[in-house]
């Protein structure tokens, strides 16, 4: 196991409108429960991002945040390099847009990292409400065995490309909104990206803890149990 846990808290000053640096907070706060040493590594607009670290997240944010994000990711390479080391990336919404091969903003298309092979193009109208999915087999290990929840907020669309998977199948919401297969979310090598606010891992425990095993390194069985009745009666109440 890791002895000490770095979180990569991408882009914070751009990609933070929807409160989705949390996701870097639960992820410290679970692993210091454990008494693992963890810390998290803010990134902000030009600066290096280190190919080196433990994981990766990436937040929410408007059409002008997106391309400047895109533009900084390609010419840093830093996160694309973490990827093809397998380090664990978790991306929530226009995060999710931008590690694909393409997104619209302001009625262009844009270029992103394609680490995952998804499109985006907008919407006709705004997906945005409560959203519940079923992991799925193809998409994510089966260690998982909850479902995942969270609120959607967002103008694209997007279609996944035969390397993808989706994270779970839609059983309340629109997810990637494009109905189908597509599910929600998207699952490829060490990137797994959502539409899920929340922030997503707050509201999925069980889906941060296998961010956090596969950032240290080990199986999820093997991290520590976490008793934490509070986090169960919030699933309990959004799963209503």
């Amino acid at each position: 196991m890791a002895e000490k846990l770095t979180i990569g808290l991408i882009l914070p000053d751009i990609l933070g409108t929807y409160g989705d640096d949390g996701n870097a907070l639960v992820l410290r706060g679970r692993a210091r429960m454990r008494d693992i040493n963890a810390e998290i590594v803010p990134i902000k607009l030009g600066e290096p991002i280190p190919d080196d670290l433990s994981a990766y997240t990436l937040g929410g944010g408007e059409d002008s945040a997106q391309v400047l994000a895109a533009s900084h990711l390609i010419a840093d390479g830093g996160l694309t390099r973490a990827a093809a080391n397998q380090r664990p990336i978790f991306a929530v919404c226009a995060g999710l847009q931008v590690l694909g091969v393409s997104f619209r903003a302001h009625g262009k298309l844009v270029d992103g990292l394609s680490l995952i092979d998804a499109t985006t193009s907008s919407l006709p109208s705004r997906s945005i409400g409560e959203v519940v999915s079923t992991p799925t087999r193809a998409g994510i290990t089966k260690e998982l065995s909850q479902p995942l929840t969270g609120f959607e907020n967002h103008l694209g669309g997007t279609v996944l490309g035969p390397d993808a998977q989706p994270l779970g199948t839609i059983r309340t919401g629109n997810g990637n909104a494009t109905g189908g297969t597509n599910g929600e979310g998207v699952v490829q090598g060490s990137v797994i990206a959502t539409y899920m606010h929340g922030p997503a891992l707050a509201r999925n425990p069980e889906l941060a803890d296998l961010i956090l095993a596969r950032a240290l390194g080990v199986a999820l069985a093997d991290l520590e149990p976490l008793e934490l009745p509070e986090v169960d009666r919030l699933r309990a109440e959004r799963m209503r």
